[in-house]
């Protein structure tokens, strides 16, 4: 029985030389797809596993961890596919827990050594995984700190000092080389803390203002950047990374989601656009869960049936993915088409859902 064969029941798989492909290319655009089952050692791993590649008749291809197992196939320690894809490493996780719990804090290389933590090798991990260093992402958490103080009322000294700055004039160049404002301006005005949260397709980014959530994009999605900067002149808003009630209600959802737990998202979201963005992204929400529309249909039922195109650039427009299943909306012959995380998970979702209807 091929690969295909057997997990039918769970996805289409690509081809067997495909998946093969990937792995030797390390490819981590499959994850979540499938993960692999080396016969001469008897793990499995996920495509984009850093080990040696093994040879091609050496290996067979499962759509889930669950069926390498029940083939008696054991995890990698490695890349460790038991885990979300994107989870946080053991080594990293209570550093980034000591970071958001004391924002104020000034971090030094000695800190980490003192952590049995190597600088070098956080200050890789960070760069791969936030695009900045751990000090960088440090001084961050401390501008959000003090820049929320600002926004809730405090004047600027006490939101300076509190989190940590030892001068005004210190607070003020750090705030504005971050943001390019002046302290002042962050009274009255808006941020968004963003957080990576893992999921089985890929690690995604989330954010969130106090008034709900507001992005969720895959990591590796081309228009991440753009959609960041669309957020911040929409909202008129600074970007840091940091911990969220928002984000973490949406983790815990998202998590339920993925488990065939959790039908409906119960999330206030922020979505701004325009009226007919809004008015789309409105539409999508209203697909019940495990059913698909047609670009065609979608445009009818928001009383637009001339507007397809646009309603698809609308859709592509989505900032808010799953929570907003931009993913049930599929060509008018049934095929799938148009997702910005790939067609790959749009699949996955489709799938996920129909099972667990």
């Amino acid at each position: 029985m091929t690969s295909a064969e057997l997990n039918s029941r769970h996805l289409q798989l690509p081809s067997d030389d495909r998946m093969y492909q990937a792995v030797a290319e390390r490819d981590t655009r499959f994850e979540g797809i499938f993960v692999m089952g080396v016969r001469t050692t008897g793990i499995f791993c996920r495509p984009g596993c850093t080990a040696r590649t093994p040879k091609r008749e050496n290996v067979e291809f499962f759509a889930t961890a669950r069926q390498a197992l029940a083939h008696g196939y054991r995890p990698c320690k490695v890349c460790r596919p038991m885990e979300p894809a994107g989870a946080v490493p053991d080594w990293v996780r209570g550093l980034l827990g000591a970071a958001q719990a004391d924002p104020s804090r000034r971090w030094t290389d000695q800190d980490l050594r003192e952590r049995n933590l190597e600088p070098t090798r956080v200050r890789r991990w960070f760069k791969k995984h936030h695009g900045m260093t751990f000090h960088a992402y440090s001084r961050l958490l401390r501008l959000n700190k003090a820049f929320g103080r600002i926004r809730s009322g405090d004047s600027i000294a006490p939101a300076a000092f509190g989190a940590g700055y030892e001068s005004l004039s210190g607070f003020a160049d750090a705030i504005k080389q971050a943001t390019g404002k002046a302290p002042s301006s962050g009274r009255g005005g808006n941020s968004v803390t963003v957080s990576r949260i893992p999921s089985p397709l890929g690690p995604m980014v989330a954010g969130a203002t106090d008034e709900g959530v507001c992005l969720l994009e895959f990591t590796d999605r081309r228009m991440l950047v753009t959609q960041i900067a669309r957020l911040r002149k929409w909202l008129r808003a600074d970007i840091f990374p940091g911990e969220h009630p928002h984000i973490d209600a949406l983790h815990a959802q998202l998590k339920a989601y993925f488990e065939g737990s959790q039908a409906q998202f119960d999330l206030p979201l922020v979505t701004p656009g325009t009226p007919f963005q809004e008015q789309v992204w409105q539409g999508l929400r209203e697909i019940p869960y495990g059913q698909t529309r047609s670009y065609q249909e979608q445009a009818a039922r928001i009383g637009r049936p001339e507007a397809v195109r646009a309603v698809a650039r609308a859709n592509g427009d989505n900032r808010i993915a799953i929570v907003i299943p931009c993913h049930r909306v599929i060509g008018k012959d049934g095929k799938l088409s148009g997702y910005g995380g790939g067609l790959w998970r749009k699949r996955f979702l489709l799938d996920l859902e129909s099972e667990h209807l």
